[in-house]
């Protein structure tokens, strides 16, 4: 069988990407990484995907797939060892729409609690915590959303268990709190320690560092 050509387009920094990098870590897959400058992006990036023109982008073989959760599931019907998401049809729907929620409700509320002050803030708060408490609800118990090992939902959210501790510290304001998230905090310690993904987070000065500038420059904006 000839050799398979896989490469990832992504930034050093990008929660998005870092579902890839840990997918393929957990499949054991060799690929090559194209690190992206994203305010001067490669000919190739922009060939490959020339609608959105954003990273992460998957190429296997010469094909590109674009958007993080669907190559998640490429690399899962590709590669079917160490699956990611269940077979069964509602388990597997199942999974898509909390994967879904947390692109669409929660990491846009946690960014709007990073991004705001004031009166602002508080109610970006209050509907953070909402999002996280069903989040907390959908944890309780198990060690990863899909039981025992890491699986699709866990990589969609995974971006939580490195990001959040990061924006919590630049803002000095606790949001994912132990005794009221408990079972949320401990998946949140599960995920960034198991030895599948541990190596793989980027430095975290340099992301205080990038998400604190992204900040600042974000309310000079508004203000």
């Amino acid at each position: 069988m000839a050799e398979e050509e896989i490469k990832l387009f992504r930034s050093w920094s990008s929660p998005f990407g870092m579902r890839v990098v840990h997918a393929l870590k957990i499949k054991g897959l060799q690929y090559e990484t194209i690190l992206e400058d994203l305010s001067n992006k490669s000919a190739s990036l922009l060939n490959y995907n020339p609608i959105h023109k954003k990273i992460p982008v998957f190429v296997h073989n010469g094909n590109p797939i674009c958007e993080s959760l669907v190559i998640l599931e490429y690399i899962d019907e590709t590669w079917k060892q160490f699956p990611l998401l269940p077979q069964d049809p509602y388990a597997k729907s199942t999974a898509r729409f909390w994967a879904k929620f947390g692109d669409d409700k929660v990491m846009p509320s946690i960014w709007s609690v990073f991004t705001s002050q004031g009166e602002e803030r508080e109610a970006a708060i209050v509907q953070a915590k909402t999002n996280l408490e069903f989040l907390e609800e959908e944890i309780k118990g198990k060690k990863f959303f899909g039981g025992e090992a890491i699986g699709y939902v866990d990589l969609a959210f995974g971006w939580m268990a490195n990001l959040i501790g990061i924006l919590e510290e630049i803002i000095n304001l606790k949001l994912v709190d132990a005794e009221k998230f408990p079972f949320l905090s401990a998946w949140m310690n599960n995920f960034y320690n198991d030895p599948a993904v541990k190596e793989l987070w980027p430095n975290r000065d340099r992301m205080v560092e990038k998400f604190k500038a992204m900040r600042e420059l974000h309310l000079n904006k508004v203000a």
